[in-house]
Order: structure tokens, then C-alpha cells, then sequence
């Protein structure tokens, strides 16, 4: 894979990235199970922002440094308006996250626990999907009518089955995790 930015820059990111994960996972798990205030919402969401615009910051100086300032203003740019394009696609993953947690009648004080673990899991999904479909948009260009008109009879199923109370013994998607994995029908702790 050839990439303009230096070695240490991705170095970087990745610890960085680790180091998050384990502040999430590790240090604030002592906090325990607890319902997230908007407050504690807000305060998160700067810290993240924040972060996220220093890592810009670091990105374009590693451009002056490294190439040449047009570079870095071109490089910087595009790492805003991919992080703001992702901030508001994150939004339609709220949605979604809400009508598991919905579904599957999550307290409130447990959603933080899962909403992690989603997170991981999407990370892993994501980059999956985007390889893939990726791979098969330059290929088969015509699999994006496909692409759509799973995503078109997907959103047409959730508006459908809207006000239908759910019934998780029927779920198919349960069963076969129920084949593979012991699953509680009752919450036990996180």
C-alpha cells in the first residue's frame, strides 16, 4: 500500500486509536453500569472533537513538514470533510442503535456497555463492507442498483414492522445465535 504520509503520522493514529479503546473499555468499566447523562453526552463529544481537530492539526503540519504546504491544505481538508461527513452519518447510526436497544428492551444504565461493543463490531463490519463492496463497485458497476434496492427494501421492512411489537423467539437472526452461542433470555449483569 503506498500512503504520502510518513510512517510515524499512522503510528500515531493507531496508538492513538488503541489508547482510546482502552480508556473505554478499561479505565472508565470501573465506572460501572450507569445511564449517560446529556451533560456527560456533551462533555464526551467535545473531548472527541477536539481531539479529532488536533489530530488534523498534527496531519497538516506533517504535510508542511514532509511535502509541501498546498499538500497539507489539500491533505487537512480532506481529513475535515471526511470527518464531517462521517459525524453526520454517525447520526442515522443513533437511530439504529436506538431501535436495538428498543428491541431488545435495553436498560439504560447497560447501553453504554453495548453501544461499545457495537462500535467494535461496526469498525470490523465497516471495513469488511467497504473492501468488499468497494472491490465490487469497480468491478461490477452495475451491483450498485443492487446495493440500492437492498438498502430501499431494508428501510420499507423497518417502517413496516414500526409499530408490530417484536417477538425475539421468532427472530431468526436469534436462533441461529442461539445454535451457536449460549444466549440469555434475561439481562445478567453488563
Amino acid at each position: 500500500m503506498h500512503t504520502l504520509a510518513p510512517l510515524w503520522l499512522w503510528s500515531v493514529f493507531v496508538i492513538f486509536v488503541l489508547i482510546a479503546l482502552f480508556v473505554d473499555f478499561v479505565v472508565l468499566k470501573k465506572q460501572g453500569a450507569h445511564e449517560v447523562s446529556v451533560p456527560e453526552a456533551i462533555r464526551w463529544s467535545i473531548v472527541w472533537v477536539v481531539l479529532s481537530m488536533a489530530f488534523n492539526g498534527l496531519l497538516w503540519w506533517a504535510f508542511l513538514e514532509t511535502q509541501s504546504a498546498e499538500l497539507a491544505h489539500t491533505k487537512a481538508l480532506e481529513f475535515l470533510t471526511g470527518y464531517l461527513i462521517e459525524k453526520s452519518l454517525a447520526v442515522d447510526n443513533i437511530f439504529v442503535f436506538l431501535m436495538i436497544f428498543t428491541y431488545f428492551s435495553v436498560p439504560p444504565a447497560f447501553q453504554k456497555r453495548v453501544l461499545m461493543l457495537g462500535i467494535i463490531g461496526a469498525i470490523f463490519l465497516r471495513t469488511a463492507m467497504i473492501l468488499v463492496g468497494g472491490w465490487l463497485i469497480a468491478e461490477f458497476h452495475w451491483v450498485l442498483y443492487l446495493f440500492g434496492a437492498f438498502l430501499l427494501i431494508t428501510g420499507i421492512k423497518m417502517w413496516w414492522a414500526a409499530d408490530k411489537e417484536s417477538d425475539l423467539e421468532d427472530n431468526p437472526a436469534l436462533k441461529l445465535l442461539r445454535k451457536v452461542l449460549p444466549v440469555s433470555k434475561d439481562f445478567d449483569g453488563e
